[in-house]
């Protein structure tokens, strides 16, 4: 596999946009026949579920008890996960706790912004979240840790899991380990838009839940787009993504393994390097050729790298910067002599992994950050999942009547002006005594 170092100046418009759009998966072929599904399971429940299980080689006799890990499952997953992993998973679940704990915002109460006039803000937990975990033939416990953890910090009361199964029913030990430790409430071995309507509108044995959070592909992307406003979801999620700043002090072997790891997820998957330096693009370029044949899946690594990534050369830092604020990634490695220098320039990214020693596997396990987060340029409108996505805020106010009097002017001629006669009313009865 042959790639080529290109100048950011060189880029015709053309080119430019296509590096921008990466792959962008388009759902909307997908949209009807998601759209089918979610009704049927709307109306049919579990019913729908089995239905859809059998259609994709599960076995016949599937029973709605089936549908949920039971807590033997749990137990017995313990003793097919090795105890070291079982440590290395819970010393990575107390460094997202201590990260989301730290984003814990408070409720304030009676703030007197004028003489009588008291105001607010009240923070409560949603009561019941979804976490959609991909599955079946892989295993991603680093997902369960990263959307069950921060929900239970906020404090919701039910954190239900849905993952889809193996054919014979049963769920990566893995992932059960993963979901006990996060303190998830309940298991379902669901997957796809199923999994994602079985959460939105409940069935027989799955509650309805608030709000749906966790990456899939386009048809659970699909299904989550459709259920949007019957609950709340994260934001879409697309192929992975990642984006590398360098300069001549970067290790070409490390730029190397760090580019080509975001890869390995996906065939759509992205990976951009931006580098001031001619010769580490050059070194980076043909070590990629020179491993390329002993990649594993290559058929993966083949296709991100012809369509969708990406060695390019900057004139200096600043082009660097502004292409990487133009393509918003969701993960943006920076790794030059002093990348605090550059850090406070950086206007869109996901998350930010800062010098020679940060690479992005660390964020996607274990240094507490939150691997959930918005692909695809999403990362100019949308967070990476937190704490906040499990909170509401209630403002409220409190008015004495002195309070009140002060605001009766403006409340009055500012409904007036907007056509709102009884708006102005609602207010001024309370003063009819002195308007006489």
């Amino acid at each position: 596999m042959k790639i080529r170092p290109i100048k950011i100046r060189e880029l015709d418009e053309k080119e430019r946009l296509s590096i921008m759009q990466r792959s962008m998966e388009d759902i909307s072929s997908a949209y009807e026949y998601i759209k089918e599904i979610v009704n049927r399971v709307k109306e049919n429940g579990n019913r729908e579920i089995i239905e859809g299980l059998k259609r994709f080689g599960y076995r016949e006799n599937i029973t709605e008890k089936e549908l949920e890990a039971s807590k033997d499952e749990i137990e017995d997953a313990y003793k097919k996960v090795k105890k070291e992993t079982v440590e290395y998973l819970k010393r990575a679940a107390e460094n997202i706790r201590r990260f989301h704990e730290i984003q814990l915002e408070k409720s304030f109460y009676g703030i007197e912004i004028d003489k009588g006039i008291f105001v607010g803000r009240i923070i409560r937990p949603i009561e019941k979240v979804g976490c959609y975990i991909p599955g079946g033939t892989a295993a991603y416990p680093s997902t369960v840790l990263m959307t069950v953890i921060p929900a239970k910090i906020a404090g919701v009361k039910e954190v239900i899991i849905t993952t889809p199964a193996m054919k014979d029913m049963s769920l990566n030990p893995l992932v059960l380990v993963a979901a006990d430790i996060a303190g998830a409430d309940r298991i379902f071995k669901i997957g796809g838009p199923w999994a994602i309507a079985a959460l939105s509108f409940g069935t027989e044995t799955i509650p309805k839940v608030d709000k749906i959070v966790g990456p899939g592909n386009k048809y659970v992307t699909a299904a989550k787009m459709i259920v949007y406003g019957k609950v709340d979801i994260d934001s879409p999620a697309g192929p992975s993504e990642a984006l590398i700043i360098a300069d001549e002090s970067a290790d070409p072997d490390w730029v190397t393994m760090d580019f080509l790891s975001q890869i390995e997820h996906d065939p759509n998957s992205s990976s951009i390097l931006i580098t001031t330096s001619s010769k580490l693009a050059d070194e980076v370029c043909r070590r990629v050729e020179e491993i390329y044949d002993r990649l594993p899946r290559k058929e993966i690594f083949e296709e991100s790298l012809s369509k969708y990534s990406y060695v390019l050369i900057a004139e200096d830092i600043d082009e660097a910067i502004e292409f990487s604020n133009e393509y918003a990634p969701e993960h943006l490695q920076i790794m030059t002599k002093d990348p605090f220098f550059i850090l406070p320039r950086i206007r869109n990214a996901g998350s930010i992994f800062l010098g020679h020693y940060s690479p992005v596997p660390v964020g996607d396990y274990a240094s507490g950050t939150n691997h959930v987060l918005p692909t695809s340029g999403g990362a100019r409108m949308f967070s990476g999942l937190s704490v906040d996505d499990f909170l509401k805020k209630s403002t409220f106010q409190y008015l004495s009547r002195e309070g009140l009097k002060k605001l009766k002017d403006i409340v009055v001629d500012l409904a007036k002006e907007e056509g709102l006669p009884m708006h102005a009313e609602s207010v001024k009865v309370r003063f009819r005594d002195e308007d006489k």
